[in-house]
Parts: structure tokens; C-alpha cells; sequence
């Protein structure tokens, strides 16, 4: 049975985000993935579906004949008029009470003039998640996204080595999220519990890179907020071992350095808060292939 502490980490951690690269599969295919996920016996890892709005109404027709087993939380993924959008949503959820609800949106933006622009336009209840650029100095952008207290989201890896970002970067972007009390959400590249190198897509020959791991990005966050230093942050991230990684009913251990359950609740709660994968059994069974679960 996996220890206390890593279910802890992972509880509902996992956004499915099947519709894109490199699965990309049909809608049909992705609704039907989620609703075997929903009953797996490692739901408890599962978070929401992902999908873009304008692909809502597809979405609808293949998912509200399956979604019988509670409400299904959804995340929609925005484009520049998200006014119009939010009024799509708010009706999207008016027909669907009781079975499938979107309560996050999820957008772009890459200049502090562009982020201010969006939570103008932004209303609650939804969470607004802002994907920003982390190769250059991220503090100003997640500065605009504190004012109005929304979230930010990062981007850590692609389908060429180009597309994953620095292990610095990572841990600088960490850092600026957890100094300025922002929540984030990762997302691409971490199919696999910790950093090594992978096949970046699933056709034969395919590149590949060095990519980051889901694990290591939720204990970088909960180890940034005990005030771990840039240096071990990186430390943390480009760890290869799964050994140096012991999972106990009581916290978790990683080289000597201690992360209790209150402090991975906390980091969960308030700092790291989901991660998009295009696959759910990737992560999961590589979990299981290193006994952590």
C-alpha cells in the first residue's frame, strides 16, 4: 500500500489533458479514458479534464451520457475574448448541473500589460490560471497575477528538447510562486515521476530529451516553502534516484532533507496545485514500476 505521504502529494493532482500532444486522441477517446480513470483504484490521483472551449459542445455530447458517477470538474482552456468565453461556460454549466461542471479557465498571457488585461476581464467563481514564460525572470508577471490573487502556470516541457525549460528556470519561477503567495499549476513533459531521459512523443524514432519530473516539481514547491535555497531546489529537480526518494506514512525524505505531512498539505493546499498530463496510466504505472505505489 503507498505510504500516507505520497497519496498526500498526488491527491487529485493529476489534470487529464488526453486531447493533447503527443496522445492526441479523439473526444471520444479521452471521455472514455476519463470515466475508466474515475473508477480506477488510483482515482484518488485524478484531477480534471481539460479542454478547450471551443470544443465544449463536443465535449458535452460525448461526456454527459457517461458522467453518472458524480460531478465531473473540468478546466477550459481560453483564448483572448474571455468575456465571450466565460458567458459559453456559465452556460455550459447551467445545462449540466449535477454532472459536469467547469470551475477553472485556463489562458495565456507574456507581458504584465497582457495579464492585467485578462483579470479584467475575469470573473468569479471561476480560477483563472495564467501560462506565462519562465526563460526570462518570471517575479513581474507573477507579481500582476498577486494583485487580483489568481494563479499561475508554467510550461515544462514539449515534444522537442527545445520546449523543456531549464531546471533553474523551473526553480526560479518555484520560488517567485511561492514569495509572492501565488498558486500555480505545471503542465506537458511530466509523464514520469522524476527527471531522466524519455521519448518526448510515442512515434518510433521519435526525439528525445531530458524531462522533468512530476514528483520532483511537487516537492521542489514543498521545499521552496520551508525556504530551501535556488541551489538545492535544483538539486532537487535534476534527481535521478528514485532511492534517494523514501516515501513514509509520515512525510517523505529526500537526501537527509525532512518534508512532513502538514508541509506537503500546505504545499499542495496553497502552492502547487495540479499538473497536466496527456496520459494518466503513464505516470501512475511508473509509479507503481518504482514501488511507490
Amino acid at each position: 500500500m503507498a505510504a500516507h505521504s505520497i497519496r498526500l502529494l498526488l491527491h487529485n493532482a493529476l489534470d487529464y489533458a488526453g486531447l493533447f500532444p503527443p496522445a492526441e486522441l479523439s473526444m471520444a477517446e479521452a471521455v472514455r479514458n476519463y470515466a475508466q480513470y474515475r473508477s480506477d483504484q488510483n482515482a484518488w490521483a485524478l484531477g480534471r479534464f481539460i479542454v478547450p472551449v471551443a470544443r465544449l459542445k463536443e465535449f458535452a455530447r460525448e461526456a454527459a451520457p457517461l458522467a453518472n458517477d458524480g460531478v465531473w470538474k473540468v478546466s477550459a482552456l481560453g483564448g483572448p475574448n474571455l468575456s465571450l468565453e466565460q458567458k459559453i461556460i456559465a452556460e455550459f454549466n447551467s445545462l449540466h448541473i449535477g454532472r459536469l461542471v467547469i470551475d477553472t479557465l485556463e489562458v495565456k498571457a507574456t507581458t504584465v500589460e497582457e495579464i492585467r488585461a485578462a483579470v479584467l476581464q475575469a470573473a468569479f467563481p471561476l480560477h483563472l490560471f495564467v501560462e506565462i514564460p519562465i526563460g526570462d525572470d518570471p517575479t513581474p508577471l507573477i507579481a500582476a497575477l498577486a494583485e487580483k490573487k489568481h494563479r499561475a502556470k508554467m510550461r515544462t516541457g514539449g515534444m522537442t528538447p527545445e520546449a523543456i525549460p531549464h531546471t533553474q528556470h523551473v526553480a526560479r519561477f518555484i520560488i517567485a510562486c511561492v514569495r509572492a503567495r501565488v498558486p500555480f499549476k505545471a503542465t506537458a513533459g511530466l509523464h514520469h515521476p522524476l527527471r531522466a531521459m524519455y521519448h518526448l512523443t510515442y512515434k518510433p524514432n521519435g526525439p528525445t530529451g531530458r524531462m522533468h519530473g512530476h514528483l520532483s516539481v511537487l516537492l521542489a514547491a514543498a521545499f521552496a516553502r520551508q525556504g530551501m535555497s535556488l541551489d538545492l531546489l535544483i538539486e532537487v529537480l535534476e534527481e535521478e534516484a528514485a532511492d534517494a526518494l523514501e516515501f513514509e506514512d509520515t512525510g517523505v525524505r529526500w537526501r537527509g532533507h525532512w518534508l512532513g505531512n502538514d508541509a506537503l498539505r500546505e504545499a499542495r493546499e496553497h502552492t502547487m496545485l495540479a499538473f497536466g498530463s496527456c496520459s494518466f496510466r503513464e505516470p501512475i504505472d511508473d509509479l507503481i514500476r518504482l514501488k511507490m505505489l
